[in-house]
């Protein structure tokens, strides 16, 4: 009796396994390395951080020469001329560190909220992928051990989000 009701369920269970899931995967680093508009991002944030690297820049390669000068004319110079110019290296590293962290935590902010953006447009454009080819699983490709590469989608989402 036993033996029969097992043999009932695994022939009714057979249909229901033999339906698998479709599964794609995507490489998001792939993806987003690929994408042409990392470089508008990439042109969009110079243009806007120009003028602040520049003048960081400047700080630098003043600082670098006023350093050159102690080296080289030390035994030259004065105790006050010693005194001032160490003042002014010390006034300029501060200055520039201060600038420094600034620019490089308002730069490493915009950045993150321009690949936001295009984190959300890599998603939308997976889920319409996903949907039209009638994908049930789309998983990252980090988090599968092995995949057919037919079943990786990265270079469709890449070419789709190249289109516009």
């Amino acid at each position: 009796m036993f033996n029969r009701a097992m043999m009932v369920l695994v022939l009714l269970g057979a249909p229901l396994a033999a339906q698998a899931e479709k599964i794609a995967v995507v490489d998001m680093q792939a993806v987003f390395e690929q994408l042409p508009q990392r470089e508008a991002v990439n042109k969009t944030l110079k243009a806007e951080f120009g003028d602040r690297v520049a003048a960081v820049q400047k700080m630098q390669d003043e600082l670098r020469d006023m350093l050159e000068k102690q080296q080289r004319d030390a035994a030259l110079m004065s105790d006050a001329q010693k005194t001032e110019l160490v003042r002014k290296m010390e006034s300029i590293k501060a200055e520039l560190q201060l600038k420094g962290k600034a620019l490089d935590e308002d730069m490493r902010r915009r950045n993150g909220e321009e690949q936001n953006k295009l984190l959300v447009e890599v998603q939308k454009t997976i889920n319409e992928i996903a949907e039209k080819e009638q994908y049930d699983v789309v998983l990252q490709r980090g988090a599968v051990i092995y995949v057919k590469p037919t079943s990786d989608i990265s270079s469709k989402v890449v070419d789709a989000l190249s289109k516009g």
